[in-house]
């Protein structure tokens, strides 16, 4: 029978929300009651294979030093710990916080701070694989058809006739278009998510590459040559990406919109 997992999750929060509302992280928007940041490290705080929680904030000192107001009293109450992220970039943030993961952790799981829907269902079937498996991502099957696109010249919305049936005059004003220049065969194409579990080596020795350009760490361990497992994801296990995303996460979680102030504004 194999040791039990001793598992170290880092959940990178550094992001500036760039898609989000103007001046408001998507973090702090209220889920039940609670931020999303919250309800995402809950997710893993009270299971026994996770012995440490590692959320990093913003790399600024300033950002920082907000970023822990709000935040640093409730994620200790949690047992959670939080540190700096990256000046710029995911990895530079998850390179970070492997500073900060115990010595005796067996698995680094590394979760995205803004999927706060992660089934308990669905970490048991990544964790589960990871026993076995030295890395672990859950996917989704695409189904929809994939194209790849380049930028054309910008629309001159006004000289559209279409946008003025539709009644979309003005809104597209100036956007570029974007024409196909290949449509991609989907057979065996999967939508990756998180949390995504690392045997701890390994990931160091991922990180220990010169580089490090990536969005996706399990990137970083194919790039080393090591085999890659996907498992089950979760059409639900949904990614906060713009505030529409936000309605969608409260209808998944069963949770309604705030009746008071929102939670971002309470701090």
């Amino acid at each position: 029978m194999p040791d039990p997992l001793r598992i170290a999750v880092i959940i990178p929060a550094a992001g500036a929300s760039s898609r989000w509302a103007p001046a408001r992280s998507k973090l702090d928007e209220d889920l039940g009651g609670r931020p999303v940041l919250h309800r995402t490290v809950e997710l893993f705080t009270t299971r026994d294979d996770v012995h440490a929680v590692i959320v990093a904030g913003p790399h600024a000192t300033d950002a920082f030093a907000d970023f822990s107001l709000r935040h640093a009293d409730r994620l200790t109450l949690l047992g959670a710990s939080l540190c700096r992220g990256g000046k710029v970039h995911r990895y530079e943030t998850v390179a970070a916080a492997l500073e900060h993961v115990p010595e005796d952790a067996t698995h680094i799981a590394i979760h995205d701070a803004a999927r706060p829907a992660a089934s308990r269902q669905l970490i048991d079937r990544v964790f589960a694989a990871a026993a076995t498996r030295p890395a672990v991502v859950p996917g989704i099957p695409v189904t929809d058809t994939i194209k790849r696109t380049a930028e054309a010249e910008a629309r001159n919305a006004e000289a559209d006739p279409l946008d003025a049936a539709l009644g979309l005059e003005g809104e597209s004003a100036g956007e570029p278009a974007r024409v196909v220049t290949q449509t991609l065969d989907r057979a065996g194409l999967v939508a990756v998510q998180t949390p995504q579990v690392f045997e701890a080596g390994l990931l160091r020795r991922a990180y220990a590459q010169a580089d490090l350009s990536s969005t996706d760490d399990a990137a970083l361990v194919e790039r080393l040559g090591e085999a890659v497992t996907v498992v089950d994801g979760d059409e639900y296990n949904l990614k906060l990406t713009r505030p529409k995303d936000l309605t969608i996460a409260r209808a998944i979680l069963g949770f309604k919109p705030p009746r008071e102030r929102e939670t971002h504004k309470k701090f």
